[in-house]
């Protein structure tokens, strides 16, 4: 009797030795559906704490709790077998020390089966990214604009925009790749502050609003598929599901007021 060999994930390692190679696909799920559908085509697929706003209708990232990544990355798993699931660490999870972060990330790990975590900021989670990575879990990191941290740096605002910033932004990068980060999320800043970000460090850089100089990219699927409703101005929509399913619902719904639905051939006799 003969079996069949399991499909392997992506790993850390995979996705590291990708820099300056085909672009890295990534897209975000929260659901095992939605997750099945994007693991055809990705390699990286992110459980982003984005999740708060698309799923939960919270006002920012900021409610996201960890039990809500654990449910679901868990979720996500499910739904996928070939890419590479990174989960976001939530906001207050890993910023108060190394070993907070580690504890945290670890019940991630362990309670989903995930292949990596990711965490905001740059030089100042240096230290954080090292505890991990040294300690067996895989680091995503991400810089440039860090939405956790839009309270102190005054709203959504592209990063970058006055050349004299770039050397600090540049650090943060180099900062998180020398701590062992086997990748970078870069985060709204000037086109030409990503290609100088990517030149600068040694693992691929996945951009979300920081141009296509990048080694690959990542959208929030809900955003990408229109079903969104205000989107970032960076945001390129592949689909327009949001009329379509706004339309379909509405025929449901007229459907089960005149009577017409269910109809021969859809109910049991």
């Amino acid at each position: 009797m003969s079996t069949q060999a399991p499909v392997k994930r992506y790993t850390a390692p995979q996705i590291q030795a990708r820099k300056g190679d085909t672009p890295i696909v990534s897209l975000t799920a929260y659901t095992a559906p939605m997750a099945a559908m994007v693991d055809k085509h990705a390699e990286v697929i992110l459980v982003g704490d984005s999740l708060g706003m698309v799923v939960h209708g919270l006002p920012s990232t900021i409610g996201v709790t960890l039990e809500m990544m654990i449910l679901h990355g868990q979720a996500v798993m499910r739904g996928s077998e070939r890419a590479m699931v990174v989960i976001d660490m939530p906001f207050g999870s890993y910023e108060e020390s190394p070993g907070q972060a580690f504890r945290n990330a670890a019940r991630i790990m362990a309670e989903t089966g995930a292949g990596a975590v990711k965490l905001e900021g740059g030089a100042r989670m240096a230290e954080t990214i090292r505890f991990l990575t040294e300690r067996g879990i895989p680091v995503m990191g991400h810089v440039g604009l860090t939405p956790q941290a839009t309270n102190t740096m005054g709203g959504f605002k592209t990063q970058g925009r006055d050349e004299s910033d770039w050397p600090a932004h540049i650090a943060d990068a180099q900062a998180v790749a020398d701590a062992g980060a086997f990748s970078i999320v870069v985060e709204g800043v000037m086109e030409a502050l990503a290609e100088r970000i990517t030149e600068a460090v040694p693992v691929p850089t996945i951009g979300i609003g920081a141009s296509n100089r990048c080694d690959g990219q990542i959208l929030v699927l809900d955003d990408m598929l229109g079903l969104s409703g205000r989107v970032p101005r960076f945001v390129r929509k592949f689909g327009d599901l949001g009329p379509r399913t706004d339309a379909a619902i509405a025929a449901y719904a007229e459907a089960v007021r005149d009577r017409s639905f269910p109809g021969d051939g859809q109910v049991y006799r």
